[in-house]
């Protein structure tokens, strides 16, 4: 006898999604790594870059994403640790940034909220990051609060002396600053705080700015979206970051995800073509 009952079909798998920036080093990633990264891959994530945010740091990060397929690393000095390291140098990072899996400089850029009293050393480390990243072709990761005129006029500066690409990561700036980096053609990355309830005025500014310079991010283990905010974020839930960017721009998670995944390689081109070589 057939059945001619409906048969359920294999539920399709989530749109595949790029974390372009996470801190998997740090302590509280340190008792179930796997199962975090197997949470990524289930929700979609096929692909992250985990930031070393201090030099001394970078052999560990180099072994996380040695050892794990689709993660890929960056590297340089946190504008809140840069009076606390020695500055770095350009030549001993562009000798770094030949490793397969090393794929963007920084995270660096300006942070007054915090570390004000440091700001003429962070500048410092914000154009040497700058030259390796001009040097090397590799995208700049840009952390910037409370320092936005600062940030815009040293971008643009180094920019006219020679051009780099760039990345705002988290961007949670005015409108000014997200201007001026768009002028120069560089990207804003949206993490969680987009998708927090108060941040109308943020979901404005990505709203009005060109999808093809959107990307998404969690900054893990901060600020996870909801329905998360409050615990510890993680690779996956930068799937609930996608779904509220979907819902800005008027398309489906897929179509999204495949913008920002788009988006993600032609920034990130050494990721990209790692991934076609498959060696990712």
């Amino acid at each position: 006898m057939t059945d001619d009952r409906p048969q359920m079909g294999t539920p399709a798998p989530p749109p595949a999604l790029v974390d372009s920036h996470c801190h998997l080093d740090f302590p509280d990633f340190a008792d179930d790594l796997d199962a975090i990264l197997a949470r990524a891959r289930a929700a979609g994530v096929t692909r992250m870059v985990t930031i070393c945010t201090r030099m001394d740091n970078e052999p560990a990060v180099r072994a996380l994403a040695e050892t794990h397929d689709g993660l890929f690393y960056a590297a340089g000095v946190h504008p809140m640790s840069a009076d606390k390291e020695p500055l770095i140098d350009v030549d001993a990072m562009i000798a770094l940034s030949q490793h397969p899996r090393f794929v963007g400089i920084g995270e660096t850029g300006l942070d007054y909220h915090y570390s004000a009293d440091s700001a003429e050393v962070q500048k410092e480390s914000l154009r040497r990051h700058i030259a390796v990243a001009r040097a090397t072709g590799l995208p700049l990761i840009i952390h910037a609060r409370a320092a936005d005129d600062d940030m815009a006029a040293i971008l643009t500066e180094e920019f006219r002396a020679g051009p780099y690409g760039c990345v705002l990561h988290c961007f949670s700036s005015g409108p000014d600053l997200a201007r001026a980096a768009l002028d120069l053609g560089f990207y804003l990355s949206m993490s969680g705080i987009a998708a927090f309830p108060k941040s109308k005025e943020l979901r404005e500014i990505f709203a009005a700015a060109p999808l093809e310079r959107i990307l998404v991010e969690t900054d893990a283990p901060y600020l996870a979206p909801p329905p998360h905010r409050g615990k510890r974020n993680e690779p996956a839930y930068v799937a609930h970051t996608a779904a509220v960017g979907a819902e800005l721009f008027g398309l489906s998670l897929a179509d999204f995800a495949a913008q920002t995944s788009a988006n993600f390689d032609r920034l990130f081109s050494k990721a990209a073509g790692a991934t076609q070589r498959g060696a990712a």
